[in-house]
């Protein structure tokens, strides 16, 4: 007995194991191309896009993959390719792929009881889905895993995800959520209520004949749980019926193994093991040593029990004598065998990916670095120019009153002679009203000193009381006029400071003064075209005459003074981008004097 029983496990331990082995050299080269193309599309289109480092056809053909080793039972390798395609996913920040991935990710978790990481990824489809309806769904899944002990609760979650689907119009998932409600059911061992949701969960599985048979077979199942052994096995037959007249040979073995199964349950042994031999021999002759395996199992196990050694033999010599042909006609094996050798390359292209991947990381470090580098540079050479121009405006702020300040030596020059002239003269009325008139004109000019700009009524009084001053001097050599036009508002308006007063000087220092009857300057303001425009004019002897009149000291004096005038304008218009601009004639004859035309732009604010 225990030799036998030896030589049995002997036998299935040299099928278990050294099958592929064998198999790899029986098969011929054409057939095993042939089936090589048909079974490993999907993953030679995975090498080819590793190959192309495309993160987005990667993600898409891991799916694929996956969804092919679920289709085909193999749900350890298809949770395996749906965690690489959501590691892509969620590099390419693709939230909706993202939350599908993670949600089929959970069932399949689910299905293997993996109720933990199953969890998890329900939960994080629920916050990356960007449709509500999917939020509601894997949130009511997670919920429903971690509510594991209350069988009302989790048919309260799935009762919610069927109303949710029914509106979207879902009907895989709906069955698979009828399915679920079924196997709750039978927790609490509510058959009556599985039998109903898993029949609902037909009525949305139509369209797949595979899931209608696994459905089918899990009513067929929950009947022979309940003893209801008739039922289950007319169950078992409609299918096998429509597996024969499909010509379905895997679904025909695997039926005809159900129904051994229910028939043990049944007592009836002997059409337990008619079956399981119709299933052997069918199995055998298309080449699944999956199912020959499964079913040479069940039988020797069986005659084990009964100790029919006799029947065991044979069985055993019987698979042995057509080991040969079961395992050429396999094409399982080639498949797996051509899959074995794509998947080494998909693991090997994996991680030139990762290298590859981790040398862009550090590049785009470099370059990060390296803009960031330039960046700082940049800011810090701008820092530089914004130094080097607020050194640069404040030289020429420095300068300009620089020559601000240089009019006022020859104008106190001038103001203290004529101080000293009316002394001398006894005139000590006009020499008081001289000296407050000229303490007036000075505390404004004080005021005004460090200012660029002041308002045009400003300018206008400080002028006034400058021509006051000459007048109390040479009053019998010009009267003056200041004339505003209608139109400007010189409270409102700015002009520079002190621009005018040098050419005031000049007019009646080298123009009136030494007219032979009493001459007039007029000082007149205008706007034009939106420009203000100022006139100096006077009948004075005139530019060419005072000329010929003026002594070398007066000559040196007259050029510096219009040379700062220009000066002062250029570095205006060059710090605050203004355009002022200034013109000097001679009166032609038989008129006498000059004019001078000052030209401002219309500034409406202080700066």
């Amino acid at each position: 007995m225990r030799s036998i029983s030896y030589v049995f496990s002997l036998g299935l331990l040299l099928f278990l194991f050294p099958l592929e082995m064998k198999s790899q050299d029986t098969i011929p080269p054409k057939k095993q191309m042939l089936y090589e193309s048909k079974t490993s599309k999907k993953a030679k289109e995975l090498t080819t896009a590793l190959d192309k480092n495309d993160e987005a056809q990667i993600a898409k053909n891991y799916e694929d993959l996956a969804k092919q080793f679920i289709d085909k039972g193999d749900n350890v390798k298809g949770e395996l390719y749906l965690k690489r395609a959501l590691l892509s996913y969620t590099k390419l920040k693709q939230n909706d792929d993202k939350a599908r991935v993670s949600r089929n990710l959970a069932k399949i978790q689910e299905s293997q009881k993996k109720f933990v990481e199953a969890s998890g990824n329900y939960k994080e489809a629920s916050e990356v889905a960007e449709d509500k309806k999917d939020e509601e769904l894997n949130k009511n899944d997670f919920k429903r895993l971690n509510s594991s002990s209350n069988s009302e609760a989790q048919k309260g979650y799935l009762n919610s995800n069927i109303k949710i689907l029914e509106k979207s119009d879902k009907k895989e998932e709906l069955s698979d959520a009828y399915v679920q409600k079924a196997e709750t059911s039978l927790k609490s061992n509510d058959t009556d209520d599985a039998i109903q949701s898993y029949n609902q969960a037909l009525t949305f599985a139509k369209d797949k004949p595979s899931k209608v048979i696994e459905i089918k077979n899990k009513i067929a199942t929950v009947y022979a749980s309940k003893n209801e052994f008739d039922k289950a096995i007319s169950i078992n037959e409609t299918i096998l019926e429509e597996a024969q007249k499909s010509n379905d040979f895997e679904t025909q073995i695997k039926q005809k193994q159900l129904l051994a199964t229910i028939y043990f349950k049944k007592s009836e042994p002997e059409k337990a093991v008619t079956s399981l031999k119709e299933a052997y021999l069918l199995a055998s002759k298309k080449g699944n040593t999956a199912e020959v395996k499964k079913s040479l199992s069940a039988l020797l196990s069986y005659y084990k029990s009964q100790g029919n050694e006799k029947e065991s033999i044979a069985l055993y010599n019987d698979f042995f004598q057509n080991f040969d042909n079961i395992i050429q006609s396999d094409t399982t094996l080639i498949d797996a065998k051509s899959f074995q050798i794509t998947e080494d390359k998909i693991k090997q292209l994996e991680k030139e990916k990762t290298l590859k991947d981790e040398l862009i990381t550090r590049k785009n470090s470099f370059n990060y670095m390296l803009i960031v580098a330039v960046f700082l540079l940049l800011i810090f050479f701008g820092f530089i120019a914004k130094a080097l121009y607020a050194i640069k405006k404040k030289n020429k702020e420095i300068a300009l009153q620089s020559l601000r300040r240089e009019m006022n030596p020859h104008f106190i020059f001038n103001s203290l002679n004529s101080v000293n002239q009316f002394i001398s003269q006894n005139k000590e009325l006009e020499a008081n009203k001289y000296l407050t008139n000229y303490s007036n004109l000075m505390r404004n000019m004080m005021e005004n000193s460090n200012k660029d700009f002041v308002t045009l009524s400003n300018e206008i009084e400080q002028l006034k009381k400058y021509l006051d001053l000459e007048h109390l001097r040479f009053h019998d050599k010009f009267d003056f006029k200041i004339e505003v036009g209608e139109t400007l508002d010189t409270d409102a308006v700015f002009v520079p400071n002190m621009i005018i007063q040098p050419h005031l000087e000049n007019a009646i220092w080298h123009g009136l003064r030494y007219k032979e009857t009493k001459g007039l300057l007029l000082l007149k303001f205008e706007l034009k075209k939106d420009k203000i425009v100022a006139i100096i004019d006077d009948n004075g002897i005139g530019l060419t005459k005072s000329n010929e009149l003026k002594t070398q000291n007066q000559k040196v004096h007259q050029s510096r003074g219009l040379t700062n005038t220009k000066e002062r304008i250029e570095l205006l218009n060059d710090l605050y981008k203004k355009e002022i601009t200034f013109q000097i004639k001679e009166k032609e004859l038989p008129q006498t004097g000059t004019v001078v035309e000052i030209i401002f732009p219309h500034i409406n604010k202080m700066l």
